[in-house]
């Protein structure tokens, strides 16, 4: 049964417990990963928010455990699927089997792993573009259509794909539509000396322990309600739309820097996102409305994945997330108001 978030009691009670629960989601986690800080708060805005998340980086930097540790303390069923060259489609949609019935012999539809909640979609640049063209639909209307029959996947559903930037040999990049369906492309790091050191302590000398659920899917749905219901200015939705339109090259307000060395810019759904990543910020840090440095705050894990560089930018070695931060500098946070039209 889903949450009613309509009245302002039950709204009351599901920020409270949102509240009371940041320490204790520190702490379960804490069980299997060691720092990610910022990677795990940008996973968890985009849980509360509702969106999908792209995972870079290297192997061996836990980006599975994360995923799985995080679908433990929501209470999600969670799906991996490990995608190859050969995985067709039909191996992550579902299939029609002949099967034998009490009315004789028919098509059944077998469900695949995509029916979950949580879906880790493992290397996602290692299949062919037939076999990612599965995905977009499900991350976009929440269903699978197989056979002409649409079939509404579980609620809530998110999709967590991985793609690892070393090894490029044999990888199909993905095409910017379905990157533009990634709310934010968060990028993993190695850890520092010390949390390295206590990662190999901890997984060399005990087991690793049980993480316990905090919330469950129906809570999930109601964050979901109560983050589009946060407060947030008419100027600072006008800030993100700017910001966003400001990385297309040879709009009339995008800076001579874009011009020069971008060759596609953000779409709409980056202010979509920049604002409800916002909006999910303030709520996890027990604000009572979004503003401008929430969506500073966010502006590089939206917009990465959805800024393409030219040649010369490469040749420069200009790199997106500097490109963003000269974005922050061109449009300052006091004049979201007063920008030029």
């Amino acid at each position: 049964m889903l949450i009613d978030t309509t009245s302002p009691q039950r709204e009351q009670e599901l920020v409270e417990k949102l509240s009371s629960a940041r320490s204790k989601i520190n702490l379960e986690l804490g069980k299997s990963i060691v720092g990610q800080k910022e990677v795990i708060e940008q996973i968890l805005l985009e849980l509360f928010a509702g969106g999908h998340c792209l995972i870079t980086g290297a192997p061996g930097l836990a980006k599975t455990l994360l995923v799985k540790s995080i679908s433990q303390i929501f209470d999600l069923q969670f799906r991996r699927i490990q995608f190859t060259p050969d995985l067709m489609p039909a191996d992550i949609t579902g299939t029609e089997i002949l099967t034998d019935t009490d009315e004789g012999r028919r098509l059944v539809f077998v469900k695949g792993p995509i029916f979950g909640n949580m879906i880790l979609a493992d290397e996602i640049n290692r299949t062919p573009p037939k076999t990612q063209a599965a995905l977009p639909e499900a991350m976009q209307e929440h269903q699978v259509t197989a056979a002409g029959v649409k079939y509404s996947l579980p609620e809530p559903f998110f999709v967590l794909a991985t793609q690892n930037p070393v090894e490029m040999e044999g990888t199909y990049p993905l095409p910017e539509a379905q990157l533009d369906r990634f709310m934010f492309n968060v990028v993993i790091t190695y850890l520092d000396e010390n949390d390295e050191v206590e990662v190999i302590s901890q997984t060399t000398s005990r087991k690793p322990e049980n993480i316990n659920s905090i919330f469950t899917g129906a809570d999930v749905i109601g964050f979901h309600d109560l983050v589009r219901k946060v407060p947030i200015a008419e100027d600072v939705i006008r800030y993100a739309v700017r910001f966003a339109a400001a990385s297309r090259p040879k709009e009339k307000s995008s800076p001579s820097f874009i011009n020069e060395w971008v060759n596609w810019g953000a779409g709409t759904r980056a202010g979509q996102n920049l604002v409800l990543g916002a909006k999910a910020r303030a709520l996890l840090q027990g604000r009572s409305h979004a503003t401008v440095q929430d969506i500073q705050a966010l502006a590089i894990p939206v917009l990465r994945h959805r800024i393409l560089l030219n040649y010369r930018a490469e040749a420069e070695g200009m790199g997106v997330e500097q490109v963003i931060e000269k974005l922050k500098e061109f449009i300052p946070e006091k004049a979201a108001a007063a920008l030029p039209a």
